[in-house]
């Protein structure tokens, strides 16, 4: 019977409600950003949702973040002191979750780019000093959750993540804070079985984009290294994914700040409404309100959303559809 089955993982000791998985020490780096950084709103596009498993924010500011890597699995926690700021990674991705730390928070972003036009901006980027583009390099981390929150509700999307990534995920490495978990390998995303995206909450549509999406995960992940015009042209050529999730994908994996989101149902009214006064504007209407910050319009809406200005709510939220009940 030896080597019929696989060894039993050792169960993690639970200490002060964190699991501690090892007691080795993780690899460290310190980078010191040439400019303010404010770690919550450069990582927090990260976050899918406050269950989220695979994102943590830890009341000493610190962020833990688990990811897959081209190198494998990995968990980096990032925290900044004065003007430094120290990553600590574990797992066979953590020399590569630091080579890409700076990047990730955002060192090749220039906000001084960013020329404001409209006050609300201006005080707005007063306001925010720390705010950066982060980069993570990594493609389908983003595509995949941007795929499930297509034409539903935060509250579905955020479920269908949690659920699937803690269902067919793997435990982070290091000691991470509570129950965080890696998201599934392509080929586990291409094995779900159908009963669990409907249990998950996820339609038809949206799951079959995601198992085209992971059929050709390679393809995809070599766009990291392209500008991201060209890569939300290749994103886009898998069937399913459009305008509104390649440019949710690469406002996270490329940094990029002129990837504007079209086609959202709420984004063009609020920048409608805080640069222009109407709140009833269409993709058209914000395209035109954001045209003074071409090559910065992603930067533009960041910071219109930061603002707090947006309209007043006329009718109540949608109610979540709850497919997994039928």
């Amino acid at each position: 019977m030896a080597g019929r089955f696989a060894p039993r993982p050792q169960r993690a000791v639970v200490r002060d409600g964190i699991p501690r998985q090892g007691t080795a020490p993780g690899r460290v780096r310190v980078w010191v950003p040439d400019g303010p950084l404010d770690l919550g709103l450069v990582l927090g596009p990260l976050r899918r949702g406050p269950g989220d498993p695979t994102f943590r924010t830890m009341p000493d500011g610190s962020v833990w973040r688990a990811s897959r890597t081209p190198a494998g699995p990995g968990t980096l926690r990032v925290t900044a002191r004065g003007e430094e700021v120290r990553g600590e990674a574990w797992g066979p991705g953590a020399q590569w979750l630091l080579e890409q730390l700076p990047r990730m928070l955002g060192s090749d972003d220039d906000p001084a780019a960013f020329v404001p036009r409209h006050r609300l901006l201006a005080l707005t980027r007063h306001r925010r000093p720390g705010l950066r583009l982060t980069r993570t390099g990594l493609v389908l981390e983003s595509l995949i959750p941007s795929i499930l929150e297509q034409k539903v509700t935060t509250l579905e999307a955020y479920q269908a993540w949690r659920l699937l990534v803690r269902r067919f995920g793997e435990p982070a490495p290091g000691p991470v804070p509570g129950r965080m978990c890696v998201m599934p390998a392509a080929r586990t995303w291409a094995l779900i079985p159908s009963w669990e995206w409907h249990l998950a909450g996820v339609d038809d549509k949206r799951a079959s984009t995601v198992l085209r999406a992971v059929r050709v995960a390679a393809r995809l992940e070599e766009a990291a290294g392209m500008e991201p015009v060209a890569a939300q042209e290749r994103l886009e050529v898998v069937p399913g994914v459009g305008p509104w999730t390649s440019a949710e994908t690469v406002q996270r994996s490329h940094g990029a700040p002129d990837a504007v989101t079209v086609g959202d149902l709420h984004l063009p009214g609020i920048v409608g409404f805080a640069l222009g006064g109407d709140r009833h504007a269409d993709d058209a209407e914000m395209l035109r309100l954001l045209e003074p910050y071409a090559g910065q319009r992603h930067r533009a809406a960041r910071l219109v959303l930061l603002s707090g200005r947006v309209p007043g709510r006329r009718a109540p939220r949608m109610a979540p559809r709850g497919i997994e009940r039928l």
